[in-house]
């Protein structure tokens, strides 16, 4: 899978407060957010879990390339199982997306973008069981499933601290949805992200948030 510009929004956005120390990435596909969360944090330890073998071997060697393969630990885990004895302070996650619409037929890419491996229900349990109880997690969606998800969040008893709204340009709909879900109630702060103006120019916005980890911005 491809890098895309939602996932890198999510790991510029996604606080990391002063007491996370450890940090879970699941599915990390190319190891993409795990290093953003090195960034941010480097005397954090992060764990970053993919399913698939491929994926996980991308992620090995975009990681030994990096200023933070000696805090950052790719392991092969199935998600959906997955458990470790010392808690998280966050977890982040860019999960599959799509429940009903068609295959691609291509496994790895229908595992990577579809609910075939992990459910909202499982990723919600796995969340539940590896994040400490002050903790926090980063979620991005697609909007329509972002609805399916906060639903599942409350009946559960849990809180949406914070909300980014992201859409290409101000007429757009919105896109995409990145929740930082909680135990503890607390009130919902939301923010909108508009990516471009109408003359394809980035906003401001955009700029400030991903300028310490693009290149040319």
């Amino acid at each position: 899978m491809k890098v895309t510009t939602d996932a890198c929004i999510q790991g510029a956005w996604t606080p990391v407060s002063n007491n996370v120390r450890r940090i879970l990435d699941i599915g990390t596909g190319t190891g993409l957010l795990a290093l953003m969360m090195a960034q941010k944090a480097s005397d954090a330890v992060i764990d970053a879990i993919d399913l698939d073998h491929n994926a996980v071997e991308q992620a090995i060697e975009n990681i030994t390339a990096s200023a933070w393969s000696n805090i950052i630990h790719i392991l092969e885990r199935d998600a959906a199982i997955y458990t470790s004895d010392i808690k998280y302070d966050l977890i982040i996650t860019n999960p599959p997306f799509f429940n009903n619409s068609l295959l691609s037929g291509k496994t790895d890419k229908d595992i990577a973008r579809h609910t075939l491996t992990l459910s909202y229900k499982t990723l919600f349990h796995t969340i539940e069981q590896n994040l400490s109880d002050n903790g926090y997690a980063s979620i991005l969606l697609p909007e329509p499933e972002s609805q399916i998800w906060e639903n599942m969040i409350k009946n559960n008893g849990w809180f949406i601290s914070s909300k980014l709204q992201v859409k290409h340009r101000a007429s757009a709909p919105i896109k995409r949805v990145i929740s930082i879900i909680q135990r503890h109630d607390t009130p919902t702060q939301l923010e909108t992200l508009t990516i471009q103006d109408e003359n394809n120019i980035y906003s401001d916005y955009f700029i400030e948030l991903l300028a310490p980890y693009y290149l040319n911005l």
